[in-house]
Parts: structure tokens; C-alpha cells; sequence
């Protein structure tokens, strides 16, 4: 192969274009290809014309480049590549991507992270090598904070990302006194639980939570009818729940873990990357005083109660020097509510 110069690269408005097309494009599928990370790729022609865009498939199938590619046919040769992830280099379920780039003559790439992956990285090298004119680091800070969170963040520390998600009252309460929930937040809100819940791997809440509410906690469309995907259904505690408990059909698939510990959970879900926890204030504070909790999705509804229980209890803070802080990432209106997304302040 040789390594001369394949051709000059595009740049500008189209690479931008071509940036967000690829980061909906891996957003689209997130939730689907676990344990493979959810990649978005864009074909340019060499006119800077979309010419294809794929996702990754399911395990097994087709990585998103190679689908892209099969979109694009012809016109990618002489055209830019742009893919949220650094092009893979080995062979595993499917041939290297690296490889299916050079095949198609592309003649620049343009990706957003170096693959963490060592059996995998490496394609960035290769395309070079043949000449191909290779530009890492391109929307690095959008693509981390979109579909490949969890799956960067699963390589990086050996264990899955969690998000906790709560909807509360505006003095924090996640239920009336009487122990009534049902809807603190709006319909919109819960719309967008489940839109998210249908791109998850697992969902995880305590046994007091099932046995309280009685949970269903599958990922529903607009319709009321079940998603496509259907995120694992973890129940953690070690008080028995009913059979006849919703969580426990066949609806989605169910693992009942007796114990309290996060690290025991989290180890049980190895194998999962994007988990969320969903259950009572007591899961909630031991996922925060063991500091495993990685992102706060809460819901606030403009409503107060007055009393009831707190969103969270037991979080391992006795004074306002332990105190957990976190430090906005972002602020949304959804409906009447407010979606606040926090991450740890790890200064």
C-alpha cells in the first residue's frame, strides 16, 4: 500500500455537518451495541457531499464505518471519513475498520477519540502509514459527553457508568408525606425517562422500591407500547420481593442481587456500560458515599410539599466539609420541569 498523499481533505461547515450527523448517528444506537461501543460515522465525497451514514450494528454486525461505506459505494473514494471514534485496527467479530477505509480509497479521516482499547487502537497508524491523511481530537469534548460516556468511561475505569436519576418537589422531596409519588414531575418529563431508559443497559433499584411501587420499570414508547430495547432489570436488597411483582415478567430481562454494596453490584454488571440508578433515597446514598455515582440527572417539578421523604438519605456527610458537590453540566426545561445534569467536582 502505498503512502503517498491520497488527496487534500475537506474542511469548514461540511466537517462540522458531518461531526453532528455522526455524533446523532451514534446516539441513535446507543443501548443496542453493548459490549461494542455506539460509534456514528459520516462519508463525505470528495466534493464535501454527504455520500453515507452509519451506526454501529448490534454485536456481530457491521461497525458503523463499514456501514457508512456500504451507503456511500463509489463516491468514497477520494472522500473524507468522519467517525466519533478512532477506526479499529484488529479483527474481532468483523474486519478492521482501518482496512475497510483504505479499500474504499477514502483519502482523509477525521476522528473525535483515540480508542482506549488497546487490542483495537491502532488505526489512526495504519491509515497514515498508507498515505491516508488523518486528523484525531475532531469533536473530542462532544463526543465524550454524547453516546461514548459510558462506554469511555467503562474502558477507562473497569466498571460501568451510573447516573442517578431522581425527579423531586423544589424542597427536595421525593414523595408527600403519606408516601404518595405519583407524578411529582410532568408527562414530558417522564416521556424522556423512557425515551432514555430505551438506550440503557441496565436499570437499578432497591427492593424497598418494589415493594412500595410496584415498578414496572421497562422502557415504553408514546404509545404505551414496549420499546424495541429493553434495559436489564437489576433489584438489589436483600428483603424478598413478591412473585407476582411487576419487575419479575417477562417484559424485559430481570437479575435480583441480595446485597447493598455498589462495588458488588457494579461487578454483577461488568458487563454493562450505561447503568442507571433509579431506586429510593437509601440505594441512593450508599451509591454516593461510596462514590460511584457519575452523573445526577434530577428532575425538579415546580411544586413543594413541605414533608415527605428526601430524595436521598444516608450519603455519608456529617458536616457541611464532607458535603458531596457536583458541578453542572446542564440546565433544560422539559415541560414545566427542570432537568439539572451534574457530574462529581472532582477539584
Amino acid at each position: 500500500m502505498s503512502g503517498a498523499p491520497r488527496g487534500a481533505a475537506v474542511s469548514g461547515a461540511p466537517l462540522d455537518a458531518a461531526l453532528r450527523l455522526a455524533l446523532d448517528a451514534g446516539e441513535s444506537v446507543r443501548g443496542s451495541t453493548t459490549p461494542n461501543p455506539p460509534v456514528g460515522a459520516v462519508i463525505l465525497d470528495a466534493a464535501g457531499q454527504v455520500a453515507g451514514v452509519g451506526a454501529t450494528r448490534p454485536p456481530g454486525g457491521p461497525h458503523a464505518e463499514v456501514v457508512a461505506l456500504a451507503a456511500a459505494g463509489e463516491r468514497a473514494r477520494g472522500g473524507t471519513a468522519v467517525v466519533t471514534l478512532e477506526p479499529c485496527n484488529h479483527i474481532g467479530r468483523t474486519g478492521p475498520c482501518a482496512q475497510a477505509l483504505l479499500r474504499a480509497g477514502v483519502a482523509a479521516v477525521y476522528y473525535a477519540v483515540t480508542d482506549p482499547n488497546p487490542p483495537a487502537a491502532g488505526g489512526a497508524q495504519t491509515l497514515r502509514a498508507a498515505g491516508v491523511s488523518v486528523h484525531g481530537g475532531f469533536g473530542a469534548d462532544l463526543a465524550e459527553a454524547g453516546a461514548l460516556r459510558a462506554w469511555l468511561h467503562r474502558q477507562r475505569t473497569g466498571r460501568p457508568h451510573v447516573t442517578w436519576k431522581f425527579a423531586a418537589s423544589l424542597d427536595g422531596r421525593s414523595a408527600a408525606a403519606d408516601g404518595t409519588s405519583r407524578w411529582i414531575s410532568g408527562p414530558q418529563s417522564r416521556a424522556r425517562v423512557h425515551a432514555e431508559r430505551a438506550r440503557l443497559d441496565a436499570i437499578v433499584v432497591g427492593t424497598g422500591t418494589v415493594l412500595a411501587d410496584d415498578p414496572w420499570l421497562t422502557a415504553r414508547q408514546p404509545d404505551g407500547s414496549l420499546a424495541p430495547h429493553q434495559p436489564l432489570r437489576v433489584v438489589v436488597g436483600r428483603s424478598e420481593i413478591p412473585r407476582t411483582a411487576r419487575v419479575l415478567d417477562d417484559a424485559a430481562p430481570t437479575l435480583v442481587l441480595r446485597t447493598h454494596d455498589p462495588d458488588e453490584v457494579l461487578g454483577a454488571l461488568a458487563d454493562r456500560a450505561d447503568v442507571l440508578l433509579e431506586g429510593g433515597p437509601r440505594l441512593a446514598g450508599a451509591f454516593l458515599a461510596a462514590g460511584r455515582v457519575d452523573r445526577i440527572q434530577a428532575y425538579l417539578a415546580p411544586v413543594l410539599l413541605g414533608a415527605g421523604p428526601s430524595a436521598v438519605r444516608d450519603a455519608g456527610v456529617g458536616t457541611i466539609a464532607e458535603a458531596l458537590r457536583f458541578r453542572r453540566e446542564r440546565v433544560e426545561t422539559v415541560g414545566a420541569d427542570v432537568l439539572l445534569t451534574l457530574v462529581p467536582d472532582r477539584e
